[in-house]
């Protein structure tokens, strides 16, 4: 009788405080609620953008920063988030009930998981279109012989015989940016549409909205596929890439440690960039997957499974990046750094051009192609998925049409996005992925951690985890969560607006 008097007691304020929402949905099982924040944590950047970001920042002495930045800062703003979603029962909109004054902050959120989705969605459309090609009977970025090359398309191991690779493009460049992309000179001419890339973003919007047209029911379901099978792809590309010539020497330089670079705040505001765009807070996603959560779950374990996959999966696409980047330079004779480059560049240029070395590259390439294009799905799922309930925690008269709403936000995006289809597409998808994000979710971050440890109050935070979990959390988060992660954020705010 003692241990339930507590919770007699205290049951009424709680419920005052913040009501729950018990009619939006419940996940069938755990399972699918730690496979849809691991398909939102990993994505396409945990193969084209850390690998590279290690490797420019000091091989094994970026790890370093890197997980200090995961352990002091992105744990606790995971956890955070996810005992936030879980207790209120709301998404990123309906999170800030407990400081209404913030609740723009929720809507900075939509926006901003909106126009990612837009240019996310075109990202991922490109593998569409690379799938394709990997049913022809040559693969097209395999030589120089082809319509759109010009007179100074080489192929790579051509590329290293010349005495200097100024005025060279290869036959993989070539492809990407004068075939698929159709690419024009700057920003200022978009030009007209390129209707097969269209054709490729359609198709990935119609298999965005039949994933998502039942909301978390048929997500749960589908991403027992989509998480698991790119480890699947991944596992295999590694072995390959491991028993290819050269492939140690690719490793070495993905790992080589300079420890001299610790030094360089620019290292340091990297590792806090890739933290935030590779586990996820401050989007809205992980504090709307938790909403359907078990009000009595083990949050605390949940959040250390899924971050520390991630940080494993970043470390290991390193490797399977790499090891084929070494056999690269051995084949074709450039020196690893010349041919070592991180984003678009490395997964739809640089290593189709290893693949391209490889007996049957169309077998490796699809394999490539469909990993990334699953990467990318789970994340674009958790996103418009986190805009989608906000709309339906507004007005619950809508919950009645949610296929409709979906099929409708499907279309505007589409629309919207559609204009990264055209010859100055790119261009514009750069300009959205390199300066629109990190300084707004990092902003994002901060007003959270403030609003809960500060404004909220840590106590009153403590006493909503205790009274849902039966205990509280220990004095380690609560300084965490009043001091070192606010601290941290302030300074990655300053970092990123010096640098």
């Amino acid at each position: 009788m003692a241990n339930t008097q507590p919770a007699t007691t205290t049951a009424p304020r709680k419920d005052k405080r913040i009501e729950r929402d018990e009619n939006r949905g419940q996940w069938n099982s755990k399972s699918e609620f730690i496979l849809s924040l691991l398909g939102y944590a990993i994505g396409i950047g945990n193969v084209w953008r850390f690998p590279y970001l290690c490797y420019r920042s000091g091989g094994a002495a970026f790890l370093i920063p890197y997980m200090l930045m995961v352990i002091l800062a992105g744990i606790p703003l995971f956890y955070m988030e996810v005992l936030i979603g879980q207790f209120s029962s709301t998404g990123c909109t309906g999170m800030f009930r407990m400081t209404p004054l913030l609740k723009g902050t929720g809507i900075a959120q939509v926006v901003v998981n909106a126009y990612c989705v837009c240019y996310y969605s075109v990202i991922i459309s490109y593998p569409v279109r690379m799938i394709f090609y990997c049913f022809f009977k040559q693969v097209p970025w395999e030589d120089c012989s082809n319509s759109w090359n010009s007179d100074n398309c080489v192929t790579v191991s051509d590329m290293g015989k010349q005495n200097s690779t100024d005025g060279f493009s290869t036959s993989a460049d070539e492809f990407f940016h004068l075939e698929v992309l159709r690419i024009s000179k700057d920003i200022s001419e978009l030009g007209g549409m390129v209707w097969e890339q269209l054709v490729a973003l359609i198709v990935t919007w119609i298999i965005i909205y039949f994933c998502l047209m039942r909301g978390i029911k048929s997500v749960g379901k589908v991403v027992y596929f989509t998480v698991p099978f790119p480890y699947l792809l991944l596992f295999i590309l590694l072995v390959r890439g491991a028993t290819l010539p050269g492939a140690w020497k690719g490793i070495k330089f993905y790992l080589y440690p300079e420890w001299d670079r610790l030094l360089d705040l620019k290292v340091w505001a990297d590792a806090a960039i890739q933290m935030f765009f590779g586990i996820g807070p401050g989007w809205g996603g992980i504090v709307n997957m938790a909403s359907f959560s078990n009000f009595r779950n083990n949050a605390r374990w949940d959040t250390i499974l899924i971050v520390s996959i991630n940080v494993f999966t970043s470390i290991l696409a390193g490797f399977v990046v790499f090891s084929v980047l070494g056999f690269l330079s051995e084949k074709s004779g450039i020196p690893v750094e010349t041919v070592a480059t991180g984003g678009a560049g490395l997964a739809f240029v640089t290593y189709p051009e290893a693949i391209g070395m490889l007996p049957v590259p169309q077998l490796w390439a699809l394999m490539f192609f469909f990993m990334l294009f699953l990467l990318g799905i789970d994340s674009v799922f958790v996103q418009l998925e986190a805009i989608m309930t906000s709309i339906l925690d507004e007005w619950y008269w809508v919950r009645s049409h949610k296929w409709k709403l979906t099929l409708v936000s499907c279309f505007i995006f589409l629309g919207l996005s559609s204009i990264m289809c055209t010859n100055g597409g790119m261009f514009i998808l750069q300009l959205f992925d390199w300066y629109s994000s990190a300084i707004a979710v990092i902003v994002i971050c901060l007003v959270e951690i403030i609003m809960v440890a500060w404004i909220y109050g840590i106590k009153n935070f403590m006493l909503d985890v205790e009274f849902m979990l039966g205990k509280r959390p220990s004095l380690y988060w609560r300084i965490l969560w009043q001091v070192v992660t606010p601290v941290i954020l302030i300074h990655c705010i300053h970092e990123d607006n010096h640098l």
